[in-house]
């Protein structure tokens, strides 16, 4: 009996975890859950004869070590930051690992020791990043293959509400950690137009945004992702002209979002003073100037000239950012606070479903001849629990973790799953789960 150890039982796990389970019995695993949470592994588990919850605390060296030691393959859906406790010992151990995170450079600086070891560290298998790498390699492989010159490649991607669902102002809630939804974007974004390096502060990000229209859904809003260049090396397209990748919300989301990122509200460096006993109204205030003849509506409105009945007006109001209501964050910065805020009003009702938006565009020339394909991908949450984001985390993870118990995938070093061995098989096996791309020549 093979021995899988998955290190993390969050919301992005339970899919994965359910399919691990479901196919246990065929192919004689047991499959460990391991949490913090005892709760969140148990419920994981849900009692299958195959599946055994344990407490784990990743920072206890002997505990982490022997359960490592014990196992055939390990996934670790930790925090990004604690996979490298993980990584180390298992090469020690020479064991696998798998994870749907983003390859930091300290994973980077284990690949020598990794291949030496005879283990694979495969990162990136999620959705974004995961997903979007391996349908992008299928095209831009077959492209290559068939004689193509590809010379533009835009890749966008969004967790976003079921239109069923769509009931707020912003047309958007939370369907993955809030933290990350209020700091996105901080930093300089940097991709190539035209043969032409293009660089985007954090102050104009959501200013320059591009319109795209996917499948039947209508217009989307994209603002660049922070770093588009180094995916020129990573999809050995270098000389490419133009590459852009980027995330996708609803139309008007990016204008209203700017408005925080203007006023200083989505700032994480530093604390506000007595934070805890401030409201909401004294909180956006304290981003205005000081008029004691306007009302803060009225200061708000004059320093960004819209007035009442404008669509950033009504979304701004609508998060109760005017009404006196205790915030109630102790010690916390203006992003931890707008945070709290969200929360309150952008977090998935029980009976809510989430949306995975994703869309490929290629512009190449075949035979001398211009083409524009469009790859595009619609996934739909069943619930707030099985969510498109849980769906399109997980089961990548699950699948690659499948073919490497049974030798298919036979790579050591650090890798992403960007050659035909990983992403092949796996996007063939996501068609059977509705995970399925659909393409258009424009």
């Amino acid at each position: 009996m093979k021995n899988i150890l998955v290190i993390g039982a969050g919301r992005s796990s339970n899919i994965l975890i359910k399919y691990l389970l479901d196919h246990s019995v065929v192919y004689n695993w047991r499959v460990v859950v391991a949490d913090y949470s005892l709760d969140l592994a148990e419920n994981a588990v849900s009692n299958h004869k195959n599946g055994r919850p344990i407490f784990f605390n990743v920072l206890d060296d002997k505990q982490r070590k022997a359960k490592i030691e014990n196992s055939d393959i390990v996934i670790s859906m930790l925090p990004a930051s604690m996979h490298i406790l993980v990584a180390k010992d298992c090469i020690a151990f020479g064991k696998n690992m798998v994870t749907a995170s983003y390859v930091s450079e300290q994973i980077l600086n284990l690949d020598k020791s990794a291949s030496e070891a005879g283990v694979l560290l495969l990162n990136e298998i999620g959705l974004d990043p995961g997903l979007d790498h391996m349908s992008a390699m299928n095209i831009i492989d077959k492209i290559k293959e068939e004689g193509g010159d590809l010379y533009s490649f835009k890749s966008y991607c969004g967790g976003l509400v079921h239109p069923e669902f769509d009931n707020n102002p912003w047309n958007y809630k939370f369907t993955w950690n809030p933290r990350n939804v209020v700091l996105a974007g901080q930093g300089t974004a940097r991709y190539i137009e035209s043969d032409s390096y293009k660089y985007i502060p954090y102050s104009k990000l959501f200013k320059r945004i591009e319109c795209i229209k996917i499948l039947d859904l209508g217009v989307f809003e994209g603002y660049a992702n922070r770093d588009s260049l180094s995916y020129r090396k990573l999809y050995g397209i270098d000389s490419i002209s133009t590459l852009i990748r980027g995330t996708l919300r609803k139309k008007g989301y990016c204008n209203a979002w700017d408005i925080f990122v203007q006023l200083g509200m989505t700032d994480d460096s530093y604390k506000l003073q007595d934070s805890h006993k401030i409201t909401n109204r004294e909180f956006i205030n304290s981003f205005l100037p000081y008029d004691k003849k306007l009302s803060v509506e009225e200061k708000f409105c004059k320093e960004f000239s819209i007035h009442f009945e404008s669509d950033i007006y009504k979304k701004i109001k609508w998060l109760d950012l005017f009404l006196d209501v205790k915030i109630c964050e102790k010690n916390a910065s203006p992003a931890q606070i707008l945070q709290s805020i969200l929360e309150k009003k952008w977090s998935l009702d029980i009976n809510d479903k989430d949306m995975i938006v994703m869309q490929h565009q290629f512009e190449y020339l075949n035979d001398g001849l211009p083409q524009t394909l469009k790859s595009s991908l619609v996934v739909y949450g069943e619930d707030s629990i099985n969510t498109a984001m849980a769906k399109t985390v997980g089961l990548p993870a699950a699948i690659a973790t499948k073919l490497i118990l049974e030798g298919k995938i036979n790579l050591h070093g650090v890798h992403i799953p960007t050659s035909k061995q990983i992403y092949l098989p796996i996007l063939n096996e996501l068609n059977e789960y509705g995970i399925t791309f659909i393409e258009e020549l424009v």
